[in-house]
């Protein structure tokens, strides 16, 4: 599926059309979307990344899930993460051929830049570890935005066997601060930094843009 992005339309209105059609894909493949507790307004929440790279990001995540799945079934537990086009690889899988192929199959999705393969060799994880994987991300999460120490919207949060990944577009200063943040959260084990870093200038520069025009049309009842 190919987007194409139209530069006259509003970043707002542009994220809102994309995602209906990644929607509609999704259907025609038989994919099941689900968002865990994502609503419209945290979709069009501030972000560093580009328009068409945040686009890109949805689209490579499901395409790569569906893809592994399509070759290895349920048998294996792997998770995606795309982010700024790069691919993060978490989960359990049974031996390091399926390992390795899994990481083959994700770098031939269209625009992957690179994948960080983070698989482990063992059985897939239970229902009560991946619940509290769940929770453990959700307490990262909050004390990120309690902290006030950097905008909780400039990094992502993957957890996986209590092991925090953290990924996003950040300077030197904001990750260390994540990574510290992260590492005395309760129930995590370790915290590895996946991040893009970036100088003070430029981050400046991104969050400078306009997004009075950020916003996605109220949700469903």
């Amino acid at each position: 599926m190919k987007l194409y992005t139209n530069p006259a339309l509003p970043r707002g209105k542009l994220l809102a059309s994309a995602f209906i059609v990644i929607c509609a894909a999704l259907l025609q493949a038989c994919v099941p979307l689900i968002f865990a507790g994502v609503g419209a307004g945290a979709l069009a929440a501030a972000d560093r990344r580009s328009t068409g790279a945040y686009i890109e990001d949805e689209s490579i995540e499901l395409k790569t899930a569906d893809l592994i799945r399509r070759h290895f079934g349920t048998i294996n537990h792997v998770n995606a993460t795309s982010y700024n086009r790069n691919v993060l690889l978490t989960g359990e899988v049974e031996n390091e051929h399926v390992k390795a192929e899994v990481q083959r199959l994700a770098s031939t999705v269209a625009n992957t830049r690179a994948v960080v393969n983070e698989l482990v060799i063992g059985p897939p994880s239970a229902f009560s570890a991946r619940s509290n994987d769940t929770l453990i991300t959700s307490n990262v999460k909050a004390r990120f935005v309690n902290s006030k120490a950097f905008s909780a919207n400039h990094v992502k949060v993957v957890t996986e066997a209590g092991i925090v990944f953290l990924l996003g577009i950040v300077t030197r200063d904001e990750g260390a601060n994540a990574a510290e943040i992260a590492s005395t959260s309760k129930g995590v084990r370790k915290v590895v930094r996946v991040f893009e870093y970036i100088g003070e200038t430029e981050a400046q520069a991104l969050d400078s843009r306009d997004t009075t025009e950020n916003n996605f049309p109220p949700e469903a009842p």
